[in-house]
């Protein structure tokens, strides 16, 4: 098991990198502006580091200074730098107590012009864009809009206190939030970061994300090293993907359909079962070669939603007892259990769906009390 015993740098928020475009709203090319945003850790320490990204930018990208809270933060005691094409920087570490569950304020002022800007399309905690360098404005400038995504940061790191470990979730909308009340720290692994009180929880949720085949966002194969596996800290995994490929696959298809042009966002031949049974054993493996436990959620109904097919259905059956029966994780989460109508297995319970394949606050708030948490905590 990996634990950090030494007290080494953890990762406590995350949001996985995205190209903008179809998955993500894209910002119009700006210069001269601050970005402000605040983010919810899950567990403190008393010094922290920042993550920024340019993975999906095609051009070098300046920052010429940057705070977490109203601390300076610098790059090689450098207050400005230049992130390269394709690449991610940490910050130095700055001495910064933060509590469990605080909300850190990151802003970055970027002297240059910003053409392709990568984000995240989570709903967002308030984030702003403002003229100017105002990274040292105590208060909110009048002048200040809201940005439509997270942009430029995809993740926060502390030195804890004690000994402690990160849980990652791989997913996809669901995990993301979609569907609960925005800029509340609504979704499941929010609400498990609550419950598990102070170790890390790092959502890697995408929304519209597949296991297998790309479109809204990297597959999860493809960018399972650099948002798992690279994470400083982990211990364990929750993979919480695969609706998004199986619905895909099986959705009604009409040439002069309502889902025509949402379908074509995501290629790739549709999937089977053993396709999904066979990713997950890659993503097994592959964090299984790091010492990481694995824990596998079992796919929720989706009858509500208009991508759902008789055949997609069928699909999601095998696959979720086999995540139950075949012995592959760790242990299971039965989300489905949780969620599904006993009078219409195929659909979410009333009061816990936003009205398709997404949860509301009761529905996420119900998989994250679920959980077990002893599968997170008997070993430390």
């Amino acid at each position: 098991m990996t634990e950090t015993t030494d007290h080494g740098w953890v990762r406590t928020w995350g949001a996985a990198p995205q190209a903008p475009g179809a998955a993500v709203a894209a910002l119009d090319p700006f210069a001269d502006a601050t970005l402000r945003q605040v983010v919810r850790v899950s567990g403190g320490g008393s010094r922290v580091r920042v993550r920024f990204t340019n993975e999906y930018g095609t051009t070098p990208l300046t920052i010429g200074a940057a705070r977490a809270g109203d601390r300076v933060l610098t790059f090689a005691g450098r207050e400005s730098v230049t992130v390269p094409v394709g690449a991610p920087l940490l910050s130095d570490p700055v001495d910064l107590p933060v509590p469990d569950l605080a909300r850190l304020t990151i802003s970055l002022y970027l002297p240059g012009r910003v053409e392709v800007c990568t984000g995240h399309g989570r709903p967002v905690e308030a984030s702003w864009m403002i003229p100017g360098n105002a990274v040292d404005a105590r208060t909110l400038p009048q002048n200040a809009t809201p940005l439509p995504v997270r942009a430029l940061i995809s993740a926060v790191e502390v030195l804890p206190d004690r000994p402690t470990q990160v849980v990652v979730v791989l997913g996809d909308s669901i995990a993301d939030g979609i569907g609960s009340a925005p800029d509340a720290d609504h979704s499941w692994p929010d609400r498990l970061a609550e419950r598990l009180a102070g170790i890390c929880v790092v959502n890697q949720g995408i929304s519209g994300n597949r296991l297998l085949n790309e479109g809204h966002g990297d597959a999860a194969l493809a960018r399972f090293d650099r948002d798992v596996l690279a994470t400083p800290g982990l211990g364990h995994l929750v993979v919480a993907i695969g609706l998004g490929d199986l619905g895909i696959s099986y959705a009604p298809r009409d040439p002069d359909g309502p889902l025509t042009d949402f379908l074509r966002m995501f290629p790739g031949e549709p999937v089977t079962a053993d396709d999904l049974i066979g990713g997950y054993r890659q993503l097994i493996a592959r964090a299984r070669e790091r010492g990481i436990r694995v824990y596998g959620a079992t796919l929720t109904p989706y009858g509500r939603d208009e991508i759902f097919s008789v055949s997609g259905e069928s699909v999601r059956q095998a696959v979720n007892a086999w995540i139950r029966t075949g012995g592959a994780f760790d242990a299971v989460l039965d989300f489905d259990a949780v969620w599904r109508d006993p009078a219409d297995p195929s659909r979410v319970l009333d009061g816990f769906h936003a009205g398709d394949v997404h949860g509301s606050d009761a529905g996420y708030r119900a998989l994250a009390d679920s959980i077990d948490l002893s599968l997170f905590t008997k070993e430390l």
